[in-house]
């Protein structure tokens, strides 16, 4: 019988209440009998990337991040894009990541939902490949044009979109299992 897989799911928009992290939200209910969701929406409090302080003893909210990348069977990145990118947050946060290997052959589903989306989900997906981070095609998945596609109680109201989520949830899924 399957267990339910730990998933650290990051926001990567620092607004509150924002559609990312309502896909999220929608993410861990329908995934709820596969996966144990944990949402982390405190990129604001990790502090700028400084190599000087990524030493044996990183700030304390840098420490908290990584531990629980490196607890979880796998991480959902859902993310803006901020003028052509990635949230300079994000990036931040994943920047604090390189110097360990945290990421390396860890199970990911990315998202980008925005407006347009296309060249910060190219950004992000670069970015994963770098830090050696383990996702297919399956498990990438672009929403564009999300305000029109998650109503303000937070509700998934485009059927295609919907469909798509599920199909990624059993995409990571099967991710995870492998």
């Amino acid at each position: 019988m399957k267990t339910t897989k730990k998933i650290f799911a990051i926001s990567g928009s620092t607004r509150s209440n924002s559609s990312n992290l309502k896909i999220l939200k929608q993410i861990a209910e329908l995934s709820k009998d596969l996966f144990e969701v944990k949402i982390f929406e405190n990129l604001a409090e990790i502090p700028h990337f400084n190599p000087d302080l990524d030493t044996e003893n990183p700030p304390q909210q840098v420490t908290n991040f990584r531990n629980e990348i490196q607890k979880a069977d796998g991480i959902i990145i859902c993310t803006p894009e901020y003028v052509f990118s990635l949230p300079g947050s994000l990036k931040n946060a994943l920047e604090w990541c390189v110097s360990t290997t945290i990421f390396s052959k860890k199970k990911v589903g990315l998202i980008t939902a925005s407006a347009s989306g296309e060249k910060g989900h190219e950004e992000l997906q670069l970015i994963m490949k770098t830090i050696e981070a383990s996702f297919n095609a399956d498990t990438s998945l672009l929403i564009q044009g999300v305000r029109g596609k998650v109503n303000a109680e937070g509700v998934i109201v485009d059927n295609l979109t919907l469909n798509q989520i599920q199909e990624f949830i059993v995409a990571l899924d099967n991710l995870l299992w492998k």
